[in-house]
C-alpha cells in the first residue's frame, strides 16, 4: 500500500520468478501470473498491477495474451545491464552505455543481496542518459 500511495506502478513478476516459464505449460504459467496477480492486488489494497514482465523475459504469446486480458501491459527491455551477476560498477556502466543503440529500455534490479553497485551505477548513467537526450517515464498503455 505505501508503494502505491508513494505514486508507483505495480507489475507482476510471477509468484516464484521462473525463468524457465516459457518452457512450461499454459496451466503453470497461468497459476504464477495470476496467483502473483491476486496477491498483488489484495497486499496493495486493491489496485491491480498495470505490467507484466517474464522472469528471465520468458514470454509465450500465451502469457503476453493473458497479461494482456488482465489489463497487464508486458515489459522487456532492450538493455540487460547484468547487475544481478555483480561485475562491478565500471563493467556496468560500461555494458549499459554500450548496449544504450539496442533500445532505450534497460534493465536493473533492485533485490536479490547486494545491490551496492546497481546504486552506484546508476549515479552516473542516469546522468549520462540525460546528456543524450533521454528521458524517463512509463511504458505507454
Amino acid at each position: 500500500r505505501a508503494v502505491v500511495a508513494a505514486g508507483h506502478r505495480l507489475c507482476d513478476h510471477t509468484v516464484s520468478h521462473d525463468t524457465t516459464m516459457d518452457k512450461k505449460s499454459e496451466s503453470y504459467q497461468s497459476r504464477q501470473i495470476l496467483d502473483a496477480e491476486r496477491m498483488i492486488t489484495k497486499a496493495s489494497g486493491g489496485v491491480r498491477p498495470q505490467y507484466y514482465r517474464a522472469p528471465g523475459g520468458a514470454f509465450t504469446p500465451y502469457s503476453r495474451k493473458l497479461a494482456a486480458s488482465r489489463g497487464m501491459r508486458p515489459l522487456g527491455w532492450n538493455v540487460d545491464s547484468k547487475d544481478f551477476e555483480r561485475p562491478g560498477t565500471d563493467v556496468l556502466v560500461a555494458t549499459v552505455k554500450q548496449e544504450i543503440p539496442n533500445g532505450p529500455t534497460v534493465l536493473f534490479h533492485d533485490a536479490g543481496g547486494d545491490r551496492s553497485e546497481t546504486v552506484d551505477g546508476l549515479r552516473e548513467i542516469l546522468p549520462w542518459l540525460k546528456q543524450q537526450g533521454y528521458s524517463f517515464g512509463f511504458p505507454v498503455r
